[in-house]
């Protein structure tokens, strides 16, 4: 639920349920503190991806094992993150045993504090704390490196942790911390509430709270709740996700506000970063490309490898006429972290410069969007909202609405609103689309895409002064909100002054 890195975000379904957790005995240590393998490069997955990505290409009708063989190697020789843009990387993780110091995992240092974790655990296989904090590191990790291997782990250190402590709260506010990851927001919720009833304190059962609210479309409960989480453990964590549910609401300057004040009590570079990639996504999104670049350039310096700042920089450079520019650091992005935000923006800048190979290059990204949707699936990822975003405009739009629909009916959020009224329009039924695409705008929230949406909409469905606000409206806001939908928009209202 994070303040967007990717424009599309975030979420899912359609997927096998996850197993239950693993309780191991607790004489005896499981896998989860296991030396993990070689974690693959992130040319290596890349590389897979694109192996897994052409075969599904030449054999659209591979099933059973043929399929499950091809997801095995893609999956072994180079796993793709799955959602998740390490927001929360690593900070303020609850319970941390004695045996790691807590700066270790506020520092970002994630491989060195999972190894100590499990040293620690291998010595000192009753210490359920540790334990927890094991799980939680690799859920973090997951979001951060992109290997869904690591959700099972993680199930399993924090069953061992329940096991050691039933109740404990580090170990639920875990469990609350990967059931968001998961994109299960009601389960979230659930282990956030159980945590805090333990400890009502617990900065990450807090903030797992205020996103999982935010994921199911709960914004006034999420409001009140980021209210409490600011009084009890005001810090970067709580403030970031207070200043989302403002923009929600359509209060940019206090979301303003309250990420500059969060940016003057970071600590470190990891939250730096964090929060002035955050800062220059809110001012992207209001069209002010220079002020976002300067903020992506000030979390950049803090961490010059932190990929939600370099996508964010990319997708300012695009919307301020660097289409050069941002075409070269969105190719740094997806070699290092190929997720569907990126990919579409890439796919979308290749065809709008329609150079020599542009357009294989454009399918090239969206093909690799449905290779990292089998495989989100695969690590037991719900993906629809993901699917549907990016299948309406570039796939198959029969996948787009049955995405969109499993998504809504889900969580109805003004994000999974957006996705079913852009679907439903993209399937032509336009008329069924508009009550959606109103929903979506209705909080007050401003983003340039569902306004085009919705007017795109009302033109079709004649609805033309509504149309001609919005798509005005929508340029207005952020005139290169997509190098595509901007270039349709003025067409657009091309059209319908044309037409007056």
């Amino acid at each position: 639920m994070s303040p967007r890195t990717n424009d599309s975000p975030r979420g899912s379904g359609g997927q096998d349920a996850p197993r239950p957790a693993e309780a191991p005995e607790a004489s005896t240590a499981p896998s989860a503190a296991a030396d993990a393998p070689r974690s693959p490069s992130p040319a290596e997955r890349v590389d897979a991806l694109r192996r897994f990505a052409a075969a599904v290409r030449r054999g659209r009708g591979l099933h059973g094992a043929s399929c499950a063989v091809l997801l095995a190697v893609a999956m072994t020789a180079g796993a793709v993150a799955v959602g998740g843009d390490g927001r929360d990387a690593a900070r303020a993780a609850p319970g941390v045993s004695r045996a790691v110091g807590a700066d270790v995992l506020v520092r970002g240092d994630l491989d060195t504090a999972i190894r100590s974790l499990q040293a620690h655990v291998r010595a000192q296989p009753r210490d359920f704390g540790a334990w927890a904090a094991l799980g939680l590191a690799q859920v973090e990790r997951a979001r951060t490196d992109g290997d869904p291997s690591r959700y099972a782990r993680a199930e399993r250190a924090l069953a061992r942790s329940l096991a050691l402590r039933p109740g404990n709260d580090q170990a639920l506010a875990g469990q609350a911390a990967l059931a968001a990851a998961r994109h299960d927001f009601a389960a979230a919720l659930d282990h956030a509430d159980r945590a805090l009833e333990r400890n009502p304190y617990s900065e990450r059962a807090l903030c797992s709270r205020i996103d999982a609210l935010v994921e199911l479309g709960r914004y006034e409960e999420a409001g009140r709740a980021a209210t409490v989480a600011d009084r009890r453990r005001p810090g970067v964590p709580v403030f970031t996700r207070y200043a989302y549910v403002r923009e929600l609401r359509g209060d940019v300057p206090a979301a303003r506000r309250v990420l500059h004040r969060a940016l003057d009590s970071a600590a470190g570079p990891a939250d730096v970063a964090y929060v002035a990639t955050a800062l220059g996504n809110l001012e992207r999104g209001q069209g002010r490309y220079g002020t976002a670049l300067r903020h992506y350039a000030r979390a950049l310096a803090a961490d010059d490898a932190y990929l939600p700042a370099l996508e964010g920089r990319a997708r300012a450079q695009a919307a301020d006429g660097d289409r050069a520019g941002a075409i070269t650091t969105l190719e740094q992005v997806v070699a290092r972290s190929p997720l569907p935000g990126p990919l579409v923006a890439l796919g979308e800048l290749y065809e709008d410069r329609n150079a020599p190979d542009d357009r294989a290059k454009a399918r090239e990204q969206y093909a690799l969007v449905d290779a990292w949707t089998a495989l989100a699936r695969a690590g037991g990822v719900d993906v629809d909202l993901d699917t549907a975003l990016a299948a309406a405009d570039h796939g198959d739009t029969a996948e787009a609405l049955r995405a969109a629909r499993a998504e809504w009916n889900r969580r109805r959020t003004v994000h999974t609103a957006d996705a079913l009224a852009w679907a439903l329009h993209r399937a032509g039924r336009s008329a069924e689309a508009l009550p959606y695409a109103r929903r979506a705008t209705a909080t007050g929230y401003r983003d340039a895409a569902f306004l085009h949406h919705r007017g795109m909409i009302e033109k079709a469905t004649g609805h033309d002064r509504a149309a001609r606000a919005s798509l005005t409206a929508a340029l207005e806001l952020n005139p290169g909100f997509s190098p595509l939908g901007a270039r349709a928009a003025r067409a657009a209202l091309k059209e319908l002054e044309a037409a007056r």
